[in-house]
């Protein structure tokens, strides 16, 4: 006798328009790619040195000039991405006459040339109106990524995070997903292991944030998410210990973009619970995304893993390669959460708020808002999942 369930997946629109040209020296044929795309003039938007001593910028110009692109420039992009600098890129933008922006380097550069993008055509300010307003984006200029640090999931996503005055602001909105990203592995060869660690646990948590849900009957993305999770989990720590192995940064990059482009997330109600928790402790402290993410998912799966035993039984059990004990399932899912902490701290990374510099007389500051989709909390429970990360 079949069962029949009573459940559902959620109604969805699914649309990921990005073209992807992945693999060794790509970036060489950016310029073409821009032509191929009609673009006469872009903007290069980029962090600091690295990717000037590098020569990646070098090869860029380069690849621009051939193809007859024009182009100018902004650096500066700091991690937790500033608002004032995208200001000054809708500036130069309005005054150069670009058509395309590019951005070279990871999330945060992407992200400032999201806002940049959106910016441009709005009549206010972008910041009150789409990152902390519920303003509608209309129109927002194409953007192109090169893609230099596995995490963010920029590349491929209709997200964009953005820091002003000490608050971090987040828009989602499908005009800002990038028309085209290039993706070479061997760019990502010469960070820090703690930055490669800190990519790892972002797209962790990508995936965590789409699996723990209420919707029932998505099995087809749960096992995308599964897949996803053992994979990055696998390679992640093979890139962290040795940095220059193509696969296992390839495979790292790739998972990266699936974990935030929403093919796993587009059945179902999503949670985003600890990135709104780690949005405070970066916008206060300043800090890497992906270490405060490690510090407080952990917490967070321990808080709340009682709301659905059996979702974290299969996480355990699927994901963590914990035996199954169908007597003890909260032993299995208590095991399995613990498997998580250890993981990050095995790579490097803070598990604990006081490793992370998260201050005690900071807290209630910190959990004064209400977040979460899979349980919501308020500030109570928050400042109870803080207590869970001491």
């Amino acid at each position: 006798m079949l069962f029949r369930s009573v459940f559902i997946m959620n109604n969805f629109a699914y649309c990921s328009p990005t073209k992807f040209i992945f693999g060794k020296g790509e970036e060489n044929n950016v310029g073409q790619y821009m032509k191929e795309l009609g673009s006469k003039k872009v903007l290069i938007v980029y962090g600091g040195q690295s990717a000037e001593k590098s020569g990646l910028l070098g090869r860029v110009r380069e690849s621009l000039k051939k193809a007859d692109v024009a182009y100018v420039e902004l650096g500066g992009v700091q991690p937790n991405p500033r608002y004032e600098l995208a200001l000054e890129g809708m500036d130069i933008v309005k005054k150069e006459n670009v058509d395309m922006l590019l951005a070279v380097g990871g999330g945060s550069v992407a992200d400032t040339a999201k806002c940049i993008a959106v910016g441009v055509y709005d009549d206010g300010d972008a910041w009150e109106d789409f990152y902390v307003g519920n303003k509608e984006v209309k129109k927002a200029m194409p953007v192109s990524c090169i893609l230099t640090i596995a995490a963010a999931g920029s590349e491929g996503s209709n997200s964009s995070v953005i820091t002003y005055k000490g608050i971090k602001g987040d828009l989602g909105c499908e005009l800002i997903r990038p028309v085209l990203s290039i993706m070479n592995p061997e760019l990502t060869m010469t960070l820090p292991a703690y930055q490669t660690a800190c990519g790892v646990s972002d797209i962790f948590a990508h995936i965590i944030e789409r699996y723990f849900t209420n919707t029932k009957e998505v099995n087809l993305t749960d096992e995308l998410c599964e897949g996803l999770m053992r994979n990055i989990l696998k390679y992640g720590k093979v890139a962290v210990e040795h940095p220059d192995d193509y696969n296992a940064r390839a495979q790292v990059m790739w998972t990266g973009t699936l974990a935030h482009n929403d093919i796993c997330g587009c059945d179902r109600d999503q949670d985003w619970a600890s990135h709104m928790i780690q949005h405070r402790i970066g916008a206060k402290y300043d800090s890497a995304h992906g270490a405060g993410l490690a510090t407080i998912y952990p917490a967070w799966m321990k808080f709340v893993y009682k709301h659905d035993v059996p979702r974290f039984v299969r996480f355990a059990t699927k994901v963590m390669g914990v035996d199954n004990d169908v007597f003890h399932p909260e032993e299995v899912a208590l095991e399995g959460i613990r498997r998580v902490k250890e993981y990050m701290h095995n790579i490097g990374l803070p598990t604990t708020l006081a490793e992370l510099g998260v201050k005690e007389e900071d807290i209630p500051e910190l959990a004064d808002f209400h977040c979460g989709g899979f349980v919501p909390l308020g500030p109570d429970e928050i400042k109870q999942i803080y207590e869970l990360a001491k």
